[in-house]
C-alpha cells in the first residue's frame, strides 16, 4: 500500500520523497514528463556526446542548503565543481567585475569599494551556514540565533533602496547582477535578500556546476528514493487527485494554477480566490548553443568564470528588469550565461561543447530568444557567432509548456514581492497545508521560494510527518541506508 503520493519529480517534490522514504513511508511519485528532475533535467540536443542542462546549470544552494548539506550529495559521488571566480561582470570599454571564491581577493580588485564589500559580505561569510538556513527558513520557526538576523535585517532594509553603499563601476554592478537573480522589479526587499545570499555564498560554500550536468543531482534523489522502497511513475499527468486513489498523504510539487486545476472545486472559494490571487513574475527565454571553443570573451577574467553575468552598469541592469518587470520587451534583457566545460570539461567532447544562456523577459513572451542571446553575447565576445555549431531556443512561453511549474516562463514559480514573500501562496499558519485534509504543496510556490535548496519539499515532508505520523524530529538523510518504519 502507499502511503504518500508526490505529483511532480522537480528538485521539492523529490526531496519531500527523500524525506518520507527515510521515515519508512512507501512513497510513489507521479510525473507527466518521461524522465524525472524538472528544473535538474540534462540531455543532448545536438551531439550524442554533449550534455546540456535545460533548467538550472549552476547550483549555489545545492552546496549550502540544510536538505542538501544532510543529504551529502558529494559522498553520493556527485562531484560539485567548484569555478575560481563563481561569477563575472563584463562591463563596457573591456572592463570586468569579479567574485572570487576568496572575499579578500575579491576586494582587491574593487578599489574604494574593495573595504566595504568587505563589511558587508564578510560577516555573513563567518556565519554562511546560519545566514543560509536564515534565508531558506519555513518563515514560521523562530531562529535559535539572534545575531544572524541582527546582521541581515539592516543590510537587506539599506539594499532595498536605491542608495547603494558603492561607488565604483565594478562593486555596484557586481552586487546589482546578483539581485537580478530575483527576476523583478529593483530595488526590492526581495531582490537585496537574493543578492547578499547569492553574494555571500559565493565566498563561501561557493557556486558549484555538478560534474556531468545538473541531472546528476537528481540521479542521486531518485536513487535514495528507490533504494527506499519509492517508486517514480513517469508519463503520467495528474488531472484529478481522483486518480491517486485513496493515499493517505499527497504532496504536490505544482504551481498555484496546476493545484486548481488538479483539485478543482474541491477547494473553498476562499482558498481558490487566494490562489487565483496569486501572481507570477517575469519569465525566462533560454538559448543552448554547441560551439567549437569557449566563449572568446574580450577580458580574460571573465574566461575563469562559472556564470557571466550580461548587464551593462547597475543603471542598466535597473532600467532592464523593471522594464521586463512592466512587461516592457527591450532589445537588451539582463542575461545569464554558462560556458560548463570552463568549470567541468568532462562537459566538452573534442572541440565541442555547450552553452548555457537566459535572458529576462516579460511573462509569457512568445519571441525566440537565440537571435537577442547570440547579438549580446557577441557584444563581449566577438567570435561568438563563428564558434556556432548549432543552437535552440526555448521562448518563455515554450518554456512554460516544457515545465508546467514555469507559468508563463516563471521559473521561481511566483513573483518575489514581499506579499507572496509573507503569504506563499496564501496566508496560512503551515503554508504547506491546503484546506485538503492530507494534501499538501511543496513546490517553489511555498517558503522559502525558488531555486535548486530542496527546502519546500523538505519542510512541507516535516509537516506532514508531524501532523500524520506525530514525528518530530527530521530522518537521517545521510547516505546511511538504514530506516524506520511506522
Amino acid at each position: 500500500m502507499t502511503d504518500a503520493a508526490i505529483v511532480g519529480t522537480g528538485p521539492n517534490g523529490l526531496a519531500a520523497a527523500v524525506t518520507l522514504a527515510r521515515a519508512g513511508l512507501k512513497v510513489a511519485l507521479h510525473e507527466q514528463a518521461d524522465t524525472p528532475g524538472g528544473g535538474l533535467r540534462s540531455t543532448s540536443l545536438f551531439d550524442s556526446a554533449v550534455v546540456h542542462d535545460i533548467c538550472s546549470a549552476v547550483h549555489p544552494m545545492a552546496a549550502a542548503s540544510a536538505f542538501f548539506r544532510a543529504f551529502d550529495l558529494p559522498s553520493r559521488g556527485v562531484h560539485l565543481l567548484q569555478p575560481d571566480i563563481p561569477y563575472a561582470h563584463p562591463l563596457p570599454g573591456g572592463h570586468v567585475a569579479a567574485a572570487r571564491r576568496s572575499i579578500a581577493r575579491t576586494a582587491e580588485h574593487l578599489g574604494a569599494d574593495g573595504r566595504r564589500w568587505t563589511r558587508l559580505l564578510g560577516p555573513l561569510v563567518e556565519r554562511s551556514t546560519t545566514v543560509v538556513d536564515l534565508f531558506l527558513s519555513d518563515q514560521r520557526s523562530l531562529p535559535h540565533d539572534l545575531l544572524t538576523p541582527a546582521l541581515l535585517v539592516p543590510r537587506v532594509l539599506a539594499h532595498a533602496t536605491k542608495r547603494t553603499p558603492f561607488t565604483t563601476l565594478e562593486a555596484r554592478a557586481l552586487l546589482t547582477g546578483v539581485a537580478a537573480h530575483a527576476v523583478g522589479r529593483l530595488p526590492s526587499l526581495a531582490s537585496a535578500a537574493v543578492a547578499l545570499l547569492l553574494a555571500h555564498t559565493a565566498h563561501a560554500s561557493g557556486w558549484p556546476l555538478p560534474e556531468g550536468g545538473s541531472i546528476r543531482i537528481a540521479d542521486a534523489l531518485v536513487a535514495d528514493i528507490t533504494a527506499h522502497g519509492g517508486t517514480i511513475h513517469t508519463g503520467h499527468h495528474v488531472k484529478d487527485l481522483a486518480e491517486l486513489g485513496n493515499v493517505p498523504l499527497v504532496l504536490l510539487d505544482v504551481s498555484p494554477k496546476e493545484f486548481l486545476a488538479i483539485a478543482g472545486d474541491q477547494l473553498p472559494t476562499a482558498y481558490r480566490q487566494a490562489l487565483r490571487r496569486y501572481r507570477y513574475g517575469p519569465g525566462a527565454a533560454k538559448a543552448d548553443f554547441l560551439v567549437s571553443e569557449p566563449i572568446p570573451w574580450t577580458n580574460p577574467v571573465v574566461r575563469q568564470a562559472g556564470t557571466v553575468h550580461l548587464g551593462g552598469t547597475h543603471a542598466d541592469i535597473v532600467r532592464q528588469e523593471n522594464a521586463t518587470a512592466a512587461g516592457q520587451r527591450i532589445p537588451d534583457p539582463f542575461m545569464l550565461v554558462v560556458d560548463p566545460a570552463v568549470t567541468d570539461p568532462t562537459r566538452a567532447s573534442g572541440r565541442k561543447r555547450p552553452v548555457w544562456a537566459y535572458a529576462h523577459v516579460p511573462n509569457g513572451d512568445t519571441r525566440d530568444p537565440v537571435k537577442t542571446i547570440r547579438a549580446r553575447i557577441e557584444e563581449y565576445a566577438p567570435g561568438f557567432t563563428d564558434t556556432i555549431i548549432a543552437s535552440r531556443g526555448l521562448s518563455a512561453a515554450q518554456y512554460a509548456t516544457y515545465n508546467p511549474n514555469y507559468v508563463g516562463g516563471d521559473i521561481a514559480c511566483g513573483a518575489l514581492t514581499l506579499r507572496q514573500t509573507l503569504a506563499r501562496p496564501a496566508l496560512r499558519r503551515d503554508p504547506y497545508t491546503t484546506p485538503l485534509p492530507g494534501v499538501y504543496l511543496c513546490s517553489a510556490s511555498t517558503p522559502p521560494g525558488p531555486s535548486v535548496h530542496g527546502m519546500c519539499g523538505y519542510f512541507a515532508a516535516l509537516s506532514a510527518l508531524r501532523r500524520h505520523h506525530g514525528v518530530r524530529t527530521s530522518p537521517d538523510l545521510s547516505p546511511k541506508q538504514n530506516q524506520e518504519s511506522f
